[in-house]
């Protein structure tokens, strides 16, 4: 697991528009790099919906919102559209920033063992720098949890 204080790993991936975005774009910025399993699930669009929701906040706090996950663009396109999601969502088919992360783990599910995302969020500061993990989040409280602590709240 990557810690507090490590350096953000890298990585340049396709948004739902196939344009490509590095990390190192938001140099100067806060950035929320939130991992989630799948576009469209219940708690996938809860989450993103509670982003979305809190998104001027976030950006009146000079942070940028970056949500990931394996899903095509398209699914990425179709997610976005249907819930109004102003933010960044990067595919990662080919498990690049996901493993870089360390947030593709063994998941147990009605007994049943599966390779997937484990909901994590990363509060990386303007050095590119890991300022906060966020580990096992639950989709309905992570915006409201990474606003508190942005704002000293917590």
């Amino acid at each position: 697991m990557l810690e507090a204080g490590m350096k953000a790993p890298e990585f340049t991936l396709a948004d739902k528009d196939g344009t490509s975005v590095s990390l190192q774009d938001f140099r100067g910025k806060k950035v929320v790099l939130y991992f989630y399993p799948k576009d469209s699930t219940p708690g996938c669009t809860r989450q993103a919906c509670a982003f979305a929701g809190a998104y001027r906040e976030f950006e009146e706090l000079n942070t940028v919102i970056i949500g990931v996950s394996k899903d095509s663009q398209a699914s990425h396109q179709k997610f976005a559209q249907k819930n109004s999601l102003p933010f960044i969502l990067l595919s990662d088919p080919e498990l690049t920033a996901i493993q870089a992360y360390d947030v593709w783990k063994e998941k147990k599910l009605y007994g049943k063992v599966s390779m997937g995302i484990v909901r994590t969020t990363y509060l990386i500061d303007e050095n590119g720098l890991i300022e906060k993990v966020f580990p096992k989040v639950k989709p309905d409280t992570n915006a409201a949890e990474i606003l508190a602590y942005l704002k000293g709240e917590n």
